[in-house]
C-alpha cells in the first residue's frame, strides 16, 4: 500500500470521497490521479492509462480540451461565484432547452442526485400525491427516498451489502415502490393497483448503473401511457444519457416524451451541475413562482456555465455524433472480437459512445436480475490486469465504459490489445 493511500484511509472513509473509487470489488489498489490529457489519465508515479471512464461521462470531449480549459480560466478571472443570476447562465439554460422540446424552462442545481431529487419534489408539488415508483438498477443518486435497488455504487461496496443504504428511515422508503425492468406484466398490475397514488414514475431510459441495460422501446412507451392514464408524471433521468447518445439524449434517440428530465455530467462540461426541466405549467409550481422550494447557493455557478456552453459549442460541430458513433462501434468490435478470441463467454452492449461488456453467456441483459454475480468475480480479476497495460476501466462489473471525441482511432486500438491480453492473462 503507498503511503498517499495510507494517508487516504486515515482521513477519508475508506480514502475516498465516493465509494466505488476504493476498488473494493476489484483486485488491488486504486492508483492516485495527477492529471488527465484528451484520453488520457496520467497517476502519480507517472503512468499513463488509455481512460474509458471519463470521470463516469461527463468527458465527451476528452480531458481538459483547450476551449472548455480556455472558457474556465476566463470565467474565473471575473470571479469564482456570485451567489447571483449570470448571464451565462441564461445562455446555457435556453441552449439546454433547445435541445429538449416540451421542456420550456430549467432550474440548475450542482449534480444529478440534486437534479433528480428536485424533480420529485416538484412532482410531489404538482400532484399533491407522495408516492415514487422507480425500477431495479436504476440509479437515481443518493437521497433518502430513492437509495431503493439502486444500481452500481451500492452492488460493489465491496462488503456484500445489500442494494439499500443504513441511514435511509423506513418511513421515507415505504413511499418509493421498484419494479423489475422490461416486465410490461408488472407494470401494468402496480399501476391497477397503485396508479391513482403515484407522484412520479422514475426511469432512466438508457439504465446505465446496473449495466447497460437497453429497454425495449415498448416498454418504455408502455410506461409513458400508463403515467398519462393515471395522472402520474414519467421522470426521465439523464444525467449519464443526456447529450452522450444524441444532441437531446436518450428522449430524443427513442422517441420518449417525459413529463420532468434531470440531467448532470456533459451539461457543465465536467465541472459539477445538474438541471431539471419540465413545462411552464409545472415549473411554475417551483420557488419563487410556486410553493416548491429548492435552492443553491452555487447552482448556476459562473464557471461550470462557462464549461458547458464550451461543451455544447464543440458538440454542434458537424459529424460529431457520427464520429463518436464510429469510435464506439470500432471498440464495440474489438472487445467482441477479443471475448471471442480467447473463449470468454459475453457479449458486448453498446449504445453511441457508452458501452458495458457482460461477461456472461446468451443474450445480453435488459434487467439487473438477469446480470450473473459470476461476471462480476470474473470482472474483479480483469481489471487489475487491464490496469497494468494501462488501460483505465470501471471498477466495477457493473458500470459503463465511455468514449471521447479525443479517442482517436489508435487510441481505440490501444485499448483492444490492453484489454485483450488482459483477457489471456485471465484464460491462463
Amino acid at each position: 500500500m503507498s503511503s498517499l493511500l495510507e494517508r487516504a484511509r486515515a482521513c477519508m472513509p475508506g480514502g475516498v470521497s465516493s465509494p466505488v473509487r476504493a476498488f473494493g470489488s476489484v483486485e488491488g489498489d486504486p492508483p492516485f490521479v495527477a492529471r488527465g490529457a484528451g484520453p488520457f489519465v496520467y497517476d502519480v508515479e507517472g503512468r499513463e492509462y488509455v481512460d474509458l471512464v471519463g470521470s463516469w461521462g461527463p468527458l465527451i470531449l476528452g480531458h481538459a480540451h483547450p476551449a472548455v480549459v480556455e472558457a474556465v480560466a476566463r470565467a474565473a478571472r471575473d470571479g469564482l461565484t456570485f451567489g447571483a443570476t449570470c448571464a451565462a447562465e441564461v445562455e446555457l439554460a435556453e441552449r439546454i432547452l433547445a435541445r429538449f422540446p416540451g421542456q420550456d424552462m430549467l432550474r440548475f442545481v450542482s449534480s444529478g442526485t440534486e437534479a433528480v431529487m428536485s424533480a420529485v419534489r416538484l412532482a410531489r408539488g404538482a400532484t399533491g400525491r407522495e408516492r415514487i415508483l422507480k425500477f431495479e438498477g436504476c440509479y437515481h443518486g443518493h437521497s433518502d427516498g430513492l437509495l431503493v435497488q439502486a444500481g452500481s455504487g451500492l452492488l460493489t461496496l465491496g462488503d456484500g451489502a445489500a442494494p439499500s443504504s443504513a441511514g435511509v428511515p423506513e418511513t421515507v422508503a415505504r413511499l418509493t415502490d421498484v419494479l423489475p425492468l422490461d416486465d410490461e406484466q408488472a407494470l401494468r398490475a402496480y399501476f391497477e393497483a397503485r396508479g391513482g397514488e403515484l407522484a412520479a414514475a422514475l426511469i432512466e431510459p438508457l439504465p446505465a448503473n446496473a449495466g447497460l441495460l437497453v429497454q425495449r422501446p415498448q416498454f418504455l412507451q408502455l410506461l409513458r401511457e400508463l403515467c398519462s392514464a393515471h395522472g402520474a408524471l414519467l421522470v426521465c433521468d439523464e444525467v449519464i444519457s443526456g447529450f452522450r447518445i444524441a444532441p437531446g439524449g436518450a428522449t430524443e434517440r427513442f422517441g420518449l416524451t417525459p413529463d420532468i428530465v434531470t440531467l448532470g455530467k456533459i451539461v457543465g462540461g465536467g465541472m459539477p451541475v445538474g438541471a431539471y426541466l419540465a413545462r411552464r405549467d409545472l415549473m411554475r409550481h417551483v420557488a419563487p413562482l410556486g410553493p416548491v422550494y429548492q435552492a443553491g447557493t452555487l447552482s448556476g455557478n459562473p464557471l461550470a456555465m462557462a464549461a458547458g456552453l464550451a461543451t455544447l459549442t464543440e458538440l454542434e460541430r458537424p459529424r460529431v455524433y457520427a464520429r463518436l458513433e464510429e469510435l464506439g462501434a470500432q471498440l464495440e468490435r474489438g472487445l467482441a472480437a477479443a471475448l471471442a478470441r480467447h473463449g470468454v463467454a459475453g457479449s458486448v452492449v453498446r449504445v453511441g459512445s457508452i458501452l458495458w461488456v457482460a461477461l456472461q453467456a446468451g443474450p445480453a441483459p435488459r434487467a439487473s436480475a438477469a446480470i450473473d454475480p459470476a461476471a462480476a468475480r470474473l470482472w474483479g480479476r480483469l481489471h487489475p490486469r487491464a490496469l497494468e497495460r494501462g488501460l483505465w476501466l470501471a471498477p466495477s462489473a457493473y458500470e459503463v465504459a465511455f468514449v471521447s471525441l479525443a479517442h482517436e482511432a489508435f487510441v481505440i486500438e490501444r485499448a483492444i490489445e490492453a484489454f485483450s491480453g488482459a483477457l489471456a492473462e485471465v484464460r491462463a
